[in-house]
């Protein structure tokens, strides 16, 4: 077999050993390694691949920003601050059908510009929500599908950590990919809460709820001010920071970091056991994330020797596609490998084979940015391997809700993801209107 033959392989001996179960960085590595071997009869060039491949991966300083990040959204979460958040969104809404919907949709999308995870999301609404919205009657389905379904607008609203990824992926600028998620982000939680009035209107009976009593006490404007204070100085001192030029996006990272580290000990919510517990978490979560970096970077190495990439493109131009049908193509790709990949899989393995393409077709890099992060998104919720379904999930502790009731009940918001990708793909200025 030649190296083209080798690397097509390649693509379907990954995709059958992840469906066989077998740890995603694992057979990345394993592949990238076989594939080398077998395209140039040598084992030192494959171990000399490996060895780039962990040196040019995740020995650059910017990566820091990825552990940083991550600590500053685990402290946020543990804190009490998407308690508060919410409290603030649900006296807001609280008249409005649907509204605790809404407000979930909201504190979502502002917590969100705090943690970057849709994860810690999906685990903190499960436990403030929820009960609030099964104690007004609202239906099962619904109750889990939109704290799910929220979630993911962590990964688009910055600081989103999937945006980072993507930004090491294509050498652009992290500044630029949190500039690009504003308006997708905001745009996509504006859907959410309008898809929530239209279904608690169609269909009021998967909604259901009933509205609080009038006469409970309101939040007034200090109490907001107090409660959502944390939130609005970590968002000025991360993001705009980094818009305003002041810091870079690591030091900004650690500017959040120890902000929320600040927060927490003010707020006398961080003991000795969880500040430990946040290290050992962030440690866990960055080093997956770099080991899965790393092999997907040999992987792209091993595919740029079989020259597919190149091959792939060409492809492309003698079908006569145009840059919609290449779009079509590839969100078809994400969707399907959402089924069994998670998000920062996707985007390590799916991206760097399209962005060639979408160079030649004239496609922005930084939208194409934005448009891989909600694709790869929508696989959070669909099964049989949706990540934040499975949060939602291990979050709860009712025999009652199944993961069939959670899939159920987050298809819609899924569906209304898949609306607002195909506006942003139509529209790339809603993405680089900031930039």
């Amino acid at each position: 077999m030649g190296p083209v033959e080798i690397g097509a392989l390649s693509i379907v001996l990954v995709v059958a050993l992840i469906y066989a179960g077998l740890y995603v960085p694992v057979a990345l590595g394993v592949v990238s390694v076989l594939g080398v071997w077998l395209m140039r009869d040598r084992i030192d060039l494959a171990i000399n691949l490996l060895t780039l491949a962990v040196g040019d991966s995740v020995a650059d300083y910017n990566f820091a920003t990825i552990p940083l990040f991550m600590m500053m959204g685990l402290i946020v979460s543990r804190v009490g601050i998407g308690r508060d958040v919410y409290d603030v969104a649900n006296d807001t809404f609280r008249r409005v059908r649907g509204g605790l919907g809404i407000a979930t949709v909201a504190a979502n999308a502002l917590f969100a510009s705090v943690t970057g995870s849709s994860i810690a999301s999906a685990s903190v609404f499960t436990r403030v929500s929820l009960p609030e919205m099964r104690r007004l009657a609202y239906g099962k389905r619904f109750c889990v599908g939109v704290v799910a379904g929220s979630s993911v607008l962590g990964m688009l609203i910055p600081p989103s950590v999937m945006m980072i990824i993507y930004a090491f992926v294509a050498e652009q600028s992290v500044g630029h990919m949190f500039l690009a998620g504003v308006i997708p982000g905001v745009l996509l939680a504006v859907a959410f809460a309008v898809g929530i009035v239209a279904m608690a209107h169609l269909a009021p009976r998967f909604v259901g709820g009933t509205l609080p009593d009038d006469t409970a006490p309101r939040l007034g404007l200090r109490e907001k001010a107090r409660m959502l204070g944390p939130v609005v100085l970590l968002v000025l001192a991360v993001l705009g920071g980094i818009y305003g030029g002041v810091v870079t996006a690591t030091e900004a990272g650690a500017l959040g970091a120890l902000g929320a580290l600040g927060i927490g000990l003010w707020r006398r919510r961080l003991s000795r056991s969880s500040l430990w517990e946040v290290f050992v978490e962030t440690g866990y979560v960055s080093a997956t994330l770099l080991f899965l970096i790393i092999t997907a970077n040999m992987y792209s190495r091993m595919l740029g020797v079989a020259g597919l990439p190149t091959l792939f493109s060409e492809w492309l131009a003698g079908m006569k596609f145009g840059l919609g049908e290449l779009m079509a193509l590839y969100v078809l790709v994400l969707i399907v490998l959402g089924t069994v990949l998670d998000t920062a899989s996707i985007i390590l393995i799916a991206a760097p084979l399209f962005m060639p393409a979408v160079v030649a077709f004239g496609g922005d890099l930084v939208w194409f940015g934005v448009v891989t992060v909600i694709g790869a998104e929508i696989g959070l919720l669909t099964p049989p391997l949706g990540l934040s379904v499975f949060t939602v999930k291990s979050a709860i502790n009712d025999p009652t809700i199944s993961l069939g009731d959670i899939f159920t009940g987050a298809l819609p918001f899924a569906t209304i993801m898949l609306l607002v990708l195909v506006i942003v793909i139509a529209f790339p200025a809603l993405s680089l209107a900031l930039i």
